[in-house]
C-alpha cells in the first residue's frame, strides 16, 4: 500500500499500489480501450443500473495515473448538495486515488460497500464528500490472459445493501463483458 500525503482536509487516504498498472496500460491500448467513450459500453452500463437497481452505472477502464469511464450511466437530474450548491457532474476521467475501482483492480476480486462511511479507508475518499456516493459494488475485469483490465461498478447516494443478489449480478456483469470484450478482439471489431 501507498499513503498519499494528508488532503487539504487533512484526510489521508489509502490507495492501493498497483504494480500491474504499466501491462494494464499496454493491454488497454492493444485493445483500442481507456481513450474514449464507448457507446456500446454506455449502453452496458445502463443495463447494468437498471438490474441493479442503482442510479449510478459504470465501465472503468484503470490506467497508470488515472481512471476512464469508458461506460457510463449517471442519473439525469441529481440532488443539490447539502449546502445547497450543487454537486459536481461525474466526468468521464477521474483520478486515481478516487473512489473504490482501484481496490477492485488490485484485489482481483468484487467488493462491496454498503455503506462506505463505516470504512475509515474510503469514508474521506472525494467521491464520498464530492458526489454524496454512499454505496458501491464492483467486480474486476479480468481477460483470459489473467490482466485485470478495470472493473464495471454500480454506486447509489444511499446507503444499500448489496447481499448475495447483488454480488451474483455484478460478477455475472463483469464476465459477461470480458466475453463480449475478447470476442471483439478475436473479430477485430469494437464492441
Amino acid at each position: 500500500m501507498s499513503y498519499d500525503p494528508p488532503r487539504p482536509a487533512g484526510r489521508l487516504l489509502l490507495t492501493p499500489e498497483d504494480k500491474e498498472a504499466p501491462d494494464r496500460a499496454r493491454r488497454l491500448r492493444l485493445l483500442g480501450l481507456g481513450e474514449h467513450p464507448e457507446p456500446a459500453l454506455d449502453a452496458f452500463a445502463e443495463r447494468l443500473a437498471v438490474r441493479a437497481g442503482a442510479p449510478y452505472a459504470m465501465v472503468n477502464f484503470i490506467g497508470e495515473n488515472r481512471q476512464f469511464f469508458a461506460g457510463l450511466r449517471i442519473p439525469a437530474a441529481r440532488p443539490p448538495a447539502d449546502s445547497g450548491e450543487p454537486k459536481p457532474e461525474v466526468g468521464r476521467y477521474m483520478e486515481r486515488d478516487h473512489g473504490f475501482c482501484p481496490h477492485v483492480v488490485v484485489r482481483r476480486k468484487a467488493l462491496a460497500l454498503e455503506d462506505v462511511r463505516d470504512y475509515p479507508r474510503f469514508a474521506g475518499n472525494p467521491v464520498v464528500d464530492e458526489f454524496g456516493i454512499r454505496s458501491y459494488l464492483g467486480a474486476p475485469l479480468i481477460d483470459s490472459t489473467g490482466m485485470v483490465l478495470g472493473t464495471v461498478c454500480v454506486a447509489d447516494v444511499e446507503p444499500r445493501t448489496w447481499g448475495k443478489p447483488g454480488l451474483e449480478t455484478i460478477k455475472s456483469s463483469a464476465a459477461e463483458l470480458v466475453a463480449r470484450l475478447e470476442r471483439g478482439e478475436a473479430d477485430g471489431l469494437p464492441l
